[in-house]
C-alpha cells in the first residue's frame, strides 16, 4: 500500500473497504456508496498515527554526530584544529583550539604569528607549526607539536534544519543532495549516512522532523449556495472534530449543526468513508461517540441550512428578472414622459 494511503487509513478501515469491495464485486468505478467503519478512533479511544512519512514541504533537522574525514584529509578554511606544542616559550603558550581563517592560516599567538595550513595534511601542518615555533626557541631546545582535527567545515554545512524540496531532496551544501521523500525518519537517516559515507569514515547523523507541514486536514464550510470556504490546518495527531471546529471559533451563522460529517479518503473508487457527526451531542451533552479523531487528509464538511441555500438560489434567479423588469419599467416611463398627451409639446418641455 502506498505511504500516502498508510498515513491516512487505519488497518480496520482498510479491511472493511476490502471486504466491501469484494462483496460488491467492484471491478471499476461504479455508483458511489458510503459506509461507516466498525471501529473509528474517537475522543477517548485515540490511536497513534503510523510512522511519519517525509514529504514536501516538511523541515527536517540533521545533526552530524560523527564525521571523520577519509584520509588523507586536506585542511580547509573554517576548520578547527586542536594544537598542542611542547617546548614553546613558557610565557607564550600556543592556544589549544585554533580556527583556520578564510585566508588559510592559523594564528598561534605572539610572537609566533600566523602559519599557512590550508591544503595541507595534518602531518604537514604539524611540521609547519613546529618550524614556526622553533624560530623563537633556542637551538638547544626541541619543539614537538601534535595537530588533530577538532571540527570540520562539514559540520557547519550539514548540521541544521533542511527544507524538503519539491523534487524530494534536501541540500547538504558541498556534499550534494539526498532524496528523502516517502521515507520514515529512520530510513532518511540511513540514506543520509550512506550518502555522506563517500566523504567520511563511518559517518553518524541524527535526523528528526521539526516542521510537520505535509500532513493536513481540511474544514469545509458550505456557504449556502454562495460558494464554499476551505480551511487547511496542519495535523498534530491529537485533533478531534471539536478541536477542528474550534479552530474556526465555532460554526458559521448559516451552518446547519445537524449536517456535519467527515469524508475520509479511501482506497479504490466508488466507496466513500462518511462519518456523521452529532454536533449537539458533542457540545451540549459531552458525548464522544461522534467526536472522531481527525486523521491526515480528512475533510470535515459543514452543510448550510437548506432554507439559506434556497433563499440564495432564489435570489440568483430573481435578481436578473428584477433588473430586466426595472429597465423595462424605466423605459416605458421615459417613453410616456415624452408622449404628446403629457402637455410637453412632444419634446419633453412644457
Amino acid at each position: 500500500m502506498p505511504a500516502a494511503v498508510q498515513a491516512g487509513i487505519r488497518r480496520p478501515a482498510a479491511e472493511v473497504v476490502f471486504l466491501l469491495l469484494a462483496a460488491l464485486g467492484v471491478g471499476g468505478c461504479k455508483t458511489p456508496q458510503s459506509f461507516v467503519p466498525a471501529e473509528v478512533p474517537k475522543e477517548l479511544q485515540k490511536v497513534s498515527h503510523p510512522p511519519y512519512v517525509i514529504e514536501p514541504p516538511d523541515i527536517i533537522q540533521v545533526d552530524l554526530i560523527a564525521a571523520v574525514p577519509k584520509s588523507p584529509y586536506r585542511i580547509r578554511p573554517l576548520d578547527a584544529l586542536s594544537v598542542s606544542v611542547t617546548g614553546a616559550l613558557p610565557e607564550s603558550p600556543v592556544p589549544g583550539i585554533v580556527s583556520v581563517e578564510p585566508d588559510g592560516t592559523v594564528y598561534l599567538g605572539a610572537p609566533y604569528g600566523a602559519v599557512t595550513v590550508a591544503g595541507s595534511t595534518l602531518d604537514e601542518a604539524r611540521v609547519a607549526i613546529e618550524q614556526a615555533v622553533s624560530k623563537f626557541i633556542g637551538k638547544d631546545k626541541k619543539v614537538a607539536a601534535s595537530v588533530a582535527l577538532a571540527q570540520t567545515r562539514a559540520t557547519q554545512q550539514v548540521r541544521g534544519p533542511h527544507l524538503v524540496r519539491s523534487d524530494g531532496t534536501i541540500g547538504l551544501g558541498t556534499y550534494g543532495e539526498v532524496y528523502v521523500v516517502g521515507m520514515t525518519v529512520k530510513e532518511a537517516r540511513q540514506a543520509i549516512q550512506q550518502h555522506l559515507a563517500t566523504y567520511f569514515q563511518d559517518p553518524e547523523v541524527a535526523v528528526d522532523v521539526v516542521g510537520y507541514n505535509s500532513k493536513v486536514y481540511y474544514v469545509v464550510y458550505d456557504g449556502g449556495g454562495a460558494g464554499q470556504q476551505v480551511l487547511r490546518f496542519p495535523i498534530t495527531g491529537n485533533e478531534t472534530v471539536l478541536d477542528a471546529i474550534g479552530q474556526m471559533n465555532g460554526l458559521a451563522t448559516v451552518s446547519d449543526h445537524r449536517k456535519i460529517w467527515i469524508s475520509r479518503p479511501s482506497p479504490g473508487c466508488g466507496v466513500h468513508q462518511v462519518l456523521p457527526v452529532n454536533w449537539m451531542a458533542i457540545t451540549e451533552q459531552g458525548d464522544v461517540q461522534t467526536n472522531y479523531q481527525v486523521l491526515p487528509g480528512d475533510r470535515i464538511f459543514v452543510k448550510a441550512y437548506p432554507m439559506v441555500t434556497a433563499d440564495t438560489t432564489l435570489a440568483r434567479v430573481i435578481a436578473p428578472l428584477e433588473r430586466l423588469f426595472g429597465v423595462t419599467l424605466l423605459g416605458s416611463q421615459t417613453v410616456r414622459s415624452f408622449g404628446p398627451n403629457n402637455n410637453n409639446n412632444g419634446f419633453g418641455f412644457p
